[in-house]
């Protein structure tokens, strides 16, 4: 006949109830701020901006101009940030904004010949 109630059986129990105890001991301790909490999901549509009024600057201080020194462009709509890219995306500049639409990238100092595409990112 087995008892129910060995010694291993008896010691499991109590840490058992220790384990609970202190598990409890935590969750009770959780709390909130006061005031509303937000979780939820949405989406919404990614509109791409046009680019017009592109220009190119020719490094000029060091007599070389087969560095492209600066580009300009103009955006359809206000932006807060752009970047460009003259090398498919593997190297960014950033660019600076005058009234929300006019972008200019200056100091970029790239080599016309092997600058293989400009491409744009902006973002508002």
């Amino acid at each position: 006949m087995k008892k129910i109630l060995r010694p291993r059986s008896f010691g499991m129990i109590v840490l058992a109830l220790i384990l609970a105890a202190t598990v409890y001991g935590f969750a009770a301790a959780n709390t909130f701020p006061d005031g509303d909490t937000y979780a939820g999901e949405g989406s919404t549509k990614i509109l791409g901006y046009a680019v017009t009024n592109v220009s190119y600057g020719l490094t000029t201080v060091d007599l070389d101009p087969s560095d492209i020194d600066q580009v300009t462009f103009t955006l359809d709509a206000a932006a807060s940030s752009a970047y460009v890219s003259f090398d498919v995306g593997l190297n960014w500049t950033s660019c600076t904004i005058s009234g929300g639409t006019s972008v200019s990238c200056v100091g970029l100092n790239v080599k016309v010949l092997p600058a293989a595409e400009l491409t744009i990112v902006a973002a508002r």
